[in-house]
């Protein structure tokens, strides 16, 4: 919210600088934006009087104008479209001086002389107005010092307030505030109720009464809506933010500014029976002020006749009701609206109005009558008119209630560490507004004003008085606690050691959300029905994920799609799998998952751009087992049906599935729009923390012995099984056993593929002999003939 320091001071003048007024504010916890000039700085310029304006000589968008100060006249040459006799201007005069170092000096334009300069309010930095110069009202006094007569020593404080702070979205509320921050006793203007000059009312009915509890409405007949807003009234407006349109318009905006109370003026003549607040009908339409024509949904509230829908209620007035330039007599208006009512309205039709601002936010319930009261007075001062009664349409049931909260001493003094005056902490909730039920040495029990919908419980004020009472002068200190230090359990791998494996290996860390899309689930996974959401925030975001899987290729595509094809990415969080109407059966297992796509490398001249494959994928998994130096994974073929069927596997720790990876079916690829194969996998994260007790082993002095062998065997055999074999057969002193070449192709059978095994024998005591070795070979190949039909090739 904008305001105008001086307007301010008008209501409330602490005897404090503007810094120390615009920190005190701050503080207090109505943060303060930013600080602005109500206009550029300049000097020498006076309110002056076009006496005459002819056509220049030799130029035809030219004026040669005669310009008084009031003392003399000056010749002046002009390109103003608006330059005429009569009126008034700011004149800056040969001396002056605008923005930093612009001088007025004596010219010649086209051989005329001109001994000055007409300003329009842009280069006065008054207003982005360059339309042409400035025009003043009739009665501004010529001769006067310009930024005197507009008061621009003056500057704009833009304050950002949180949405429970609705009470100081007027310049009464934050006059409120300062005078209880200073101890400076306000000077509001003073409302008196109008004298009614006639009898002329306009049927009031409210059938929306929980949404609309106060609703009050008055006619004024005989405006003369032609009239001149006051220049006091439109400088406030403009400091504020808010364009000048004519004076029941600007009134009603001035009143919202000064007191917090949105209004609208109805002209009468353009309405039909009776002024009705109802719930719309679904499909109703509406074209409103802004000119863009809405349909109304069933739960938006309406200000209506007889006829049709008038104004969005506390939103935006209809263009067909509202002031024009042929208005006679209005239906002033003042009402209270639920904020629950009003919640999101605005935003949902695609608008944003200073009125739904501060009705979402909530309106003080019992100010409508004083506003109402307000704006018939300046009416009558600026536009004339006779009134009308007020009629009334009050339902007290559905107002709000005022809220009785007690502060107990020992709260207070517990949470702020400091013990208040009792007659300081009176004074703080009095001045803002709080009644007095009861005092006593132990508890202050108080009644919230109207104004003040944030506050409800105990913690409300206390942080009230601490606001006033100055968070600085609060007393600082070390929290003190006992703090006890959990065992690092070394049966588990920390979450943030697997993290730190894989972005060594490349990865990046993403956080998907939980929730994806419907369709998305049934094409990775079509035979597990996803968890749905009863209230979902898109249509995309429906279901709760039944694996992290789908959530990663997504931000894939989405890296894709910003020419980003090397992609490594992983996350850690629950999928969920059952049903949410028996918790015991819904599964949120903790999964860790990745994604890689692309080169095996960044690219560089020094190595080629080889893409990565299914090797690779299983190597990085093979690093998070190796962390917990115990249980070793195993593979086995997977029929994961969103995978590809070749190039993939289940992974099993101690003869138990515990995830999957390989390579994405290129049919889904390329239905999701993947251009490169993506490889993933996706592993119980309980399998990857479990951890073996590190134990001491020694290290053998021993030589290692090597064998290697090549062996023959059916295309359709699984490595691991060969593996497994040999560790089984090998003996005690076997160690490891190596593939380090896999063969298919012109020289042998094409049912048959060639593995080359590279085996290590150590033994911890002494040197292995030739023939304890060679017997280990022959176990073994017998093994492996017997078992899986391989034989040593020639």
């Amino acid at each position: 919210m904008k305001i105008s320091e001086n307007w301010l001071r008008e209501w409330v003048n602490p005897s404090i600088s503007s810094d120390d007024l615009v920190a005190q504010i701050t503080l207090a916890g109505l943060e303060v934006d930013e600080v602005l000039p109500v206009a550029a700085e300049f000097s020498g310029v006076v309110v002056g009087e076009i006496i005459s304006a002819e056509p220049h000589p030799n130029a035809d968008k030219l004026q040669v104008c005669q310009v008084s100060d009031g003392a003399e006249q000056f010749q002046v040459v002009c390109g103003a479209p608006n330059a005429r006799a009569g009126i008034k201007i700011p004149f800056a005069k040969i001396g002056a001086v605008l923005g930093a170092d612009f001088k007025i000096k004596k010219a010649k334009l086209r051989q005329v002389e001109s001994f000055g300069m007409l300003c329009s309010a842009s280069e006065l930095g008054v207003s982005d107005d360059n339309d042409g110069i400035m025009e003043l009202p009739s009665a501004a006094p010529t001769g006067e010092d310009f930024r005197a007569f507009l008061g621009l020593d003056d500057q704009i404080i833009d304050v950002d307030l949180t949405p429970n702070r609705s009470d100081c979205l007027s310049l009464a509320g934050l006059a409120r505030e300062v005078g209880v921050l200073n101890k400076v006793d306000l000077t509001p203007v003073v409302v008196t109720a109008a004298d009614v000059s006639i009898d002329d009312t306009f049927p009031v009915r409210v059938e929306a009464v929980d949404a609309c509890p106060r609703y009050l409405g008055r006619v004024i007949r005989g405006v003369n809506v032609g009239a001149e807003t006051p220049l006091w009234m439109t400088e406030k407006l403009r400091r504020s933010g808010i364009r000048s349109i004519d004076p029941i318009v600007d009134i009603t905006n001035y009143v919202m500014l000064e007191l917090g109370q949105p209004m609208h003026a109805f002209d009468l003549a353009n309405l039909s029976g009776s002024v009705v607040v109802r719930m719309a009908t679904a499909g109703e339409k509406i074209v409103l002020l802004d000119g863009q024509e809405v349909s109304l949904r069933e739960d938006t509230m309406v200000i209506a006749d007889d006829k049709a829908p008038l104004a969005i209620a506390g939103v935006m007035g209809g263009e067909g009701s509202g002031v024009n330039v042929d208005t006679q007599d209005v239906f002033l208006e003042s009402a209270f609206f639920a904020p629950i009512a009003l919640a999101g309205k605005a935003r949902s039709y695609g608008l944003h109005t200073d009125s739904s601002h501060r009705f979402e936010r909530g309106v003080d319930a019992t100010l409508q009558e004083k506003a109402i009261e307000r704006a018939t007075a300046l009416v009558l001062e600026i536009a004339g008119g006779q009134v009308g009664p007020i009629v009334r349409e009050v339902a007290p049931a559905s107002l709000p209630e005022a809220t009785v909260v007690t502060l107990r001493r020992k709260k207070l003094d517990q949470y702020l560490a400091v013990s208040i005056d009792k007659d300081l902490v009176t004074d703080i909730l009095t001045r803002l507004g709080l009644e007095m039920l009861e005092v006593t040495d132990e508890a202050w029990t108080t009644k919230a004003p109207s104004h003040r919908f944030d506050i409800a419980i105990e913690a409300d004020l206390i942080e009230e008085v601490a606001r006033i009472y100055g968070y600085d002068n609060l007393p600082s200190s070390m929290p003190q606690a006992a703090v006890n230090f959990t065992p690092q359990s070394e049966s588990k791998t920390p979450i943030q050691a697997l993290r730190s494996v894989l972005v060594a290996h490349g990865y990046q860390e993403a956080i998907t959300y939980s929730f994806i899309d419907p369709v998305l689930s049934k094409q990775f996974l079509p035979d597990i029905e996803p968890v749905p959401l009863a209230n979902p925030i898109s249509a995309d975001m429906g279901v709760m994920r039944p694996s992290l899987i789908p959530g990663l290729v997504k931000a894939y595509l989405h890296n894709q799609n910003r020419q980003q094809s090397r992609v490594r990415l992983f996350e850690t969080g629950r999928r969920f799998i059952g049903t949410v109407d028996a918790l015991d059966e819904l599964d949120q297992q903790q999964q860790i998952s990745g994604l890689i796509a692309g080169s095996r490398d960044s690219e560089a001249w020094y190595h080629n751009s080889d893409k990565v494959d299914f090797y690779d994928l299983k190597a990085h998994v093979d690093a998070l087992f190796d962390l917990n130096d115990g249980r070793q994974p195993t593979y086995e073929r997977s029929q994961c049906e969103f995978l590809h069927p070749g190039r993939s596997a289940d992974v099993f720790v101690d003869g138990e599935f515990v995830g999957i990876l390989g390579e994405l079916h290129p049919q889904l690829s390329k239905t999701l729009g993947a251009n490169q194969p993506l490889y993933v996998f996706d592993i119980a994260l309980a399998a990857v923390i479990d951890a073996k007790l590190p134990e001491y082993k020694a290290i053998s002095k021993f030589p290692e012995v090597r064998r290697d062998l090549a062996l023959l065997v059916d295309r359709s055999v699984p490595v691991a099984d060969l593996e497994k074999v040999i560790s089984e057969f090998a003996g005690d002193a076997f160690k490891e056993v190596l593939v380090f070449d896999v063969y298919q192709g012109q020289g042998i059978d094409e049912t048959k593929k060639s593995v080359a095994l590279g085996l290590t024998w150590q033994h911890p005591s002494h040197t292995l002999s030739d023939e304890e070795v060679n017997n280990s070979v022959e176990t073994i190949v017998a093994a492996l003939a017997e078992k899986l039909g391989a034989v040593v090739r020639g």
